[in-house]
């Protein structure tokens, strides 16, 4: 059965930094990317970062580029995202989901398959 548990969010305020972990069970990770998405309050789900099935290729979007860093540990089964120079509008539920193949090809949410349940991430003094 394939799971993802996603931890670490919480409040901090603007200029801090967080570290979401995303623990996967019920497939081997190597042959799989691992996306985070986010849906802030009022908003839509967006894309935030992915990494590759073996960890060499990590994408992110433009508006955390310089402040956010996906890794994952396969061996641990877990990936990471560390999160630094937080703004107010990184506030939301972050989630991370599953591909069905080893690359990143963007974030339409219909091409993963299996996603988490959410952690909250507040960015406020």
């Amino acid at each position: 059965q394939v799971q993802l548990v996603e931890s670490g969010g919480g409040l901090v305020q603007p200029g801090g930094s967080l570290t979401l972990s995303c623990a996967t069970s019920g497939f081997t990770m190597d042959y799989y990317a691992i996306g985070w998405f986010r849906q802030g309050p009022g908003k839509e789900q967006e894309g935030v970062s992915c990494i590759s099935g073996a960890g060499t290729s990590a994408h992110y979007v433009d508006a955390v580029k310089g402040r956010f860093t996906i890794s994952r540990d396969n061996a641990k089964n877990t990936v990471s995202l560390q999160m630094n120079s937080l703004k107010p509008e990184d506030t939301g539920v972050y989630y991370c989901a599953k591909r069905p193949v080893n690359f990143c090809s963007g974030y339409i949410a219909s091409s993963f398959d299996y996603w988490g349940q959410g952690t909250q991430v507040t960015v406020s003094s």
